[in-house]
């Protein structure tokens, strides 16, 4: 690869870290925080041209902080810690039709909750270079190679706060006020790219990640001690340059998925935001990697998108991986519409790799739309019976702009919980226009949630889900917080927060050490 690609990769491959959003800083100003005036400028005044930029996803437009949030209903006492979740939010936006809603600049936006209380609200931008620049800051230190304001998760490890982003930038730490303390390389044991979507086994007291990069002919099995070091890196051949958005671990093996999304050079070289395409090309394949050691094992699966993983655990001779798919194709630059684009919703699937008898099986858990599924982060690569994710109606409709596939104006908001054992779930609704975001568990710890059964064990759904939820009402947002053993019951608590926090990308619950 020339230099001169290398420089636009580096400077476009951020974009593909949201998909399988602006402040009025030198760019177009939005009015009220929907998005219309810039939409106005740039289309006629003709609405639904940029949804990525519009209702639910808009952006907005300044940084806040408020104190002692008003509460319906009581937050429960055993929840001491911040709530952060991460998604894009462009800003100094020049023109929309240059703009993809995955390359917007991270946001985070928390809750810090304590003693029953709401203590405070706070979002604030990632400040990479170009960040600080933007908003007239000055910025510490060297810049990195291929730095960008993460946008995609936001994790805690080895006591800090780390946000996220794939295929190039590092990680940017922030502190428990959400400033910016810098870009992190694991104490300068991180060798290349980083992942947006890292796994954490809880008992060994690792962080696993698999990272890849356009420019490299391999995708790399990275692990984190508990001191937040890089302690070993097996690198697994790849060809094609494929996006590896998301991956599963079990205790035996680290899955891999090889999808037909890879990178395009002569993109990036003309400076396209997001450098990605369909292949019809490229296999779709799962690999099997052992973590004590190993080649992998690759299989052939359907020509699906591989988008998010919900849990993984071994099974005997099986590995057993559920988690999200769209159908095939699937558009990561979209079709000028800002965000990417699918030929359908992303369902709830089970993928079973039988390594004694060399076959998957697949088959389809829930079939309504959902996405951003999770788990209680205790049971990651361990079996488990339960499952949490989202279906916010705007999103759905904003990715099926494909031609040909009209949005489906029926789809709804709510909150799924599924039992993955019995077979069945409940969805806590939401009204229209009221877009839920991904919802994390959080496990009540508290020993005296339950003091007559203290020397139990808890059960794995013994805890609160927890969620940013649009409030149509107030044109602003609230942290719905639910009681996972009454989850289609009344919210045990909605804080009231003083914006509203745009549809994003994934987060965390941070509890005080």
């Amino acid at each position: 690869m020339t230099s001169y690609s290398r420089r636009h990769v580096l400077r476009s491959v951020a974009a593909v870290a949201g998909g399988v959003a602006a402040a009025g800083y030198g760019g177009l100003p939005l009015a009220g925080g929907t998005g219309e005036m810039a939409l106005a400028a740039t289309s006629g005044g003709r609405r639904g041209t940029y949804p990525f930029l519009e209702g639910a996803f808009a952006p907005v437009r300044k940084e806040v902080t408020a104190f002692d949030l008003p509460v319906t209903g009581r937050v429960p006492q055993e929840l001491n810690g911040r709530y952060l979740r991460i998604g894009p939010n462009v800003l100094g936006l020049e023109d929309p039709r240059a703009h993809s809603w995955m390359r917007g600049e991270g946001m985070v936006h928390g809750v810090r909750l304590r003693d029953g209380r709401a203590e405070w609200y706070r979002n604030r931008w990632v400040r990479s270079a170009a960040v600080a620049e933007k908003l007239g800051e000055p910025y510490p230190g060297p810049v990195p190679d291929a730095d960008y304001a993460c946008n995609t998760h936001v994790i805690a490890h080895n006591g800090r706060i780390l946000t996220l982003l794939e295929s190039g930038p590092l990680p940017y730490e922030i502190d428990g006020d959400l400033n910016t303390v810098g870009p992190y390389d694991f104490g300068g044991t991180l060798d290349g790219a980083f992942t947006a979507h890292t796994k954490l086994d809880a008992e060994a007291g690792e962080l696993h990640a698999v990272s890849y990069s356009p420019m490299w002919d391999h995708v790399r099995h990275l692990v984190v001690d508990q001191t937040g070091r890089v302690t070993r890196t097996t690198r697994v051949p790849l060809a094609g340059a494929p996006m590896m958005h998301d991956f599963a671990l079990t205790k035996r093996y680290v899955v891999l998925v090889d999808v037909p999304v890879t990178f395009d050079p002569e993109a990036a070289a003309a400076g396209h935001p997001v450098p990605y395409i369909w292949n019809d090309q490229h296999p779709a394949r799962v690999g099997v990697l052992p973590r004590a050691g190993g080649a992998a094992r690759w299989f052939e699966v359907p020509r699906i998108v591989y988008s998010h993983t919900l849990n993984a655990y071994d099974d005997g001779a099986s590995v057993v991986v559920d988690l999200t798919t769209f159908p095939a194709p699937f558009y990561p630059a979209g079709r000028g519409t800002g965000g990417p684009g699918s030929a359908g919703t992303p369902s709830l699937d089970r993928w079973t790799i039988d390594l004694a008898r060399d076959r998957v099986r697949t088959s389809r858990l829930d079939d309504r739309p959902q996405e951003y599924p999770r788990v209680n982060e205790a049971l990651v690569s361990r079996r488990h019976r339960y499952g949490y994710s989202a279906a916010a109606a705007e999103m759905f409709q904003a990715y099926q702009t494909v031609d040909g596939v009209p949005p489906d104006r029926t789809f709804t908001n709510a909150l799924i919980k599924h039992d993955l054992i019995r077979g069945t779930s409940e969805v806590h609704r939401f009204p229209l226009h009221a877009a839920a975001s991904e919802a994390v568990f959080v496990p009540a710890t508290d020993p005296g949630h339950h003091p007559a059964a203290s020397d139990r064990p808890a059960a794995e759904d013994d805890g609160y889900a927890i969620a940013y939820v649009h409030n149509p009402d107030r044109n602003a947002s609230d942290l719905v917080i639910l009681a996972a053993q009454d989850f289609t019951g009344k919210p045990v608590a909605r804080v009231h927060l003083p914006a509203r926090v745009p549809l994003g990308f994934h987060g965390s619950w941070v509890p005080d050490a």
